[in-house]
């Protein structure tokens, strides 16, 4: 009985194994089939992933490089401009002084000739064979008499040409 009892539970057992067992089986091939299809797609796929990594590695040094060109093209322009600035400072003061120079001529020519005597010049080469008195004598025969003992009024005013040089840099 015993030995029945041992049979007849190992038939239950291997009527309710088959159907697993089949299970298995298919399941079994499923993965086979997965791991094929795995070994042939993955591969190219992990090397269009690596040279799509090299690609965007490629085209950020490109941008990197891009930015630092654009900042030197930037830096080179500041300096462009400074230096007009200064070129466009340095002509405004050159013409300033021209137009200066162009009035003070002006005012020159267009103002009255004193009355006063042309002085004789010596050459260099005469001045140094003259004696102490003949000097004295020069110097005396230059002077008009009503210039001999000017004041020091006229020197005390500041010339014409400062003081209009200082109303045009205001």
């Amino acid at each position: 009985m015993s030995i029945l009892l041992v049979s007849t539970s190992l038939t239950a057992v291997l009527v309710a194994a088959i159907p697993a067992l089949r299970e298995l089986a298919r399941a079994s091939r499923s993965a086979e089939k997965f791991f094929d299809t795995l070994s042939r797609e993955l591969p190219p796929t992990l090397d269009a992933i690596r040279m799509t990594s090299l690609e965007i590695t490629d085209l950020t040094d490109d941008v990197s490089e891009g930015v630092k060109s654009a900042g030197q093209v930037v830096k080179q322009v500041d300096q462009s401009i400074d230096s007009a600035k200064k070129q466009a400072q340095n002509i405004q003061v050159g013409t300033r002084s021209v137009f200066v120079g162009v009035k003070t001529a002006w005012k020159t020519f267009t103002r009255q000739k004193s009355p006063r005597r042309k002085m004789d010049r010596l050459p260099p080469s005469q001045k140094g064979s003259l004696t102490l008195r003949e000097r004295e004598a020069l110097k005396d025969n230059r002077r008009p008499t009503d210039e001999t003992h000017r004041t020091n009024e006229s020197y005390n005013d500041a010339p014409r040409w400062e003081s209009s040089f200082e109303d045009e840099d205001l």
